[in-house]
């Protein structure tokens, strides 16, 4: 008997010490939540302890529009801490230009105004005038079949009519996906992700132009303005271009009726009211910078929410599959991970 106990203590060690090291080498496609103390602080900037107590996942992206050298290819990393009910995560990736010209009314020589677009865009595909995001799809109580294989590209659906870039939607009713979708010029400004979701509505011209992507209950997010007698219907009260110290949105409050006394040929002005999100839909904060080539984000949502349009990250000894995808000024055709990601917490 006196050998019962050692024996038992050893073995112990060992499985304690198996756990260790599965937690510490989890796969590549693995993100692991460590838990800390004190979370981070949002504010763009990575250089919170949290994160250091955070494992980095590498996140290839591929197949979109712009980034180095127009390949559409960039490679994010990705960190992620939670602290009491809420969790973080710290989002980063090459972009190599801060993209903030999102469908600017600009005065031409001849003192009229225009609004300038990609002139090959053919409807909803914006590539030279837009914005800098990113997105993730969570699946929501593992609701959406064939994830586990195909990741983000099981509910993607190009070459179908009506849109050039192809349509989002889950394969039947029931199949849920939380998305995640920051948008740099019309969300962040404002501290929010937008919260969205993912259904299985197929695309309809006049019913359901965007298919199955839809938002959760609090927006709307932002609304465009036009031309009235020629000139933009508002400005910012500031007075100033968006193009000389000015924004390229105007947060709701804020606008005045147009003045185009202010502004010379060559200056370029919003085109969009932006809102502090509500309720369901606000229930993500970030701080989004970009410097130096890099795009930073550090991000923040409750564990749970109690949104059936929402991952409900209820459960801590259980995986959450997600996707992730980067837009450089880019409308749609985002840079992708094709395979499935995961989200675990560490003890």
């Amino acid at each position: 008997m006196r050998y019962v106990v050692p024996v038992a203590l050893s073995t112990l060690a060992l499985a304690l010490a198996a756990c260790a090291t599965q937690e510490q080498t989890a796969a590549p496609n693995v993100l692991v939540a460590a838990k800390v103390t004190t979370p981070p602080t949002l504010d763009g900037n990575p250089n919170d302890a949290a994160w250091a107590s955070a494992k980095p996942i590498s996140v290839a992206l591929s197949d979109g529009a712009n980034f180095a050298g127009g390949k559409g290819e960039t490679t994010a990393t990705l960190k992620a801490v939670y602290s009491g009910d809420t969790v973080y995560f710290l989002v980063q990736y090459a972009d190599p230009t801060n993209s903030i010209r999102r469908g600017p009314y600009q005065k031409q020589a001849d003192g009229s105004w225009k609004k300038l677009r990609d002139p090959a865009d053919k409807g909803g595909d914006d590539n030279v005038y837009y914005e800098d995001k990113w997105a993730m799809i969570w699946n929501i109580n593992n609701s959406i079949a064939g994830f586990d294989k195909q990741g983000c590209g099981v509910f993607c659906h190009a070459g179908e009519p009506g849109k050039p870039f192809g349509n989002k939607y889950t394969a039947k009713e029931g199949e849920l996906g939380d998305m995640w979708h920051m948008k740099g010029q019309r969300t962040a400004p404002l501290g929010h992700v937008d919260d969205q979701y993912l259904d299985h509505t197929r695309y309809d011209p006049q019913k359901s132009p965007a298919a199955g992507r839809k938002s959760d209950p609090g927006g709307p997010e932002y609304k465009g303005f036009g031309l009235v007698n020629g000139k933009p219907e508002f400005m910012n009260k500031d007075g100033k271009p968006a193009n000389a110290g000015g924004t390229y949105y105007i947060i709701d409050g804020n606008q005045v009726p147009f003045d185009d006394s202010k502004f010379k040929p060559g200056d370029e002005v919003a085109s969009f009211l932006i809102f502090p999100l509500k309720g369901d839909r606000a229930d993500i904060k970030v701080a989004t910078r970009w410097a130096n080539g890099v795009l930073t984000s550090e991000v923040s949502r409750k564990l749970t929410t109690g949104s059936k349009f929402d991952v409900q990250f209820s459960d801590l000894n259980a995986s959450y599959g997600f996707g992730f995808a980067a837009f450089d000024n880019a409308q749609v055709r985002h840079a992708v991970h094709y395979e499935p990601l995961y989200l675990r917490f560490a003890k």
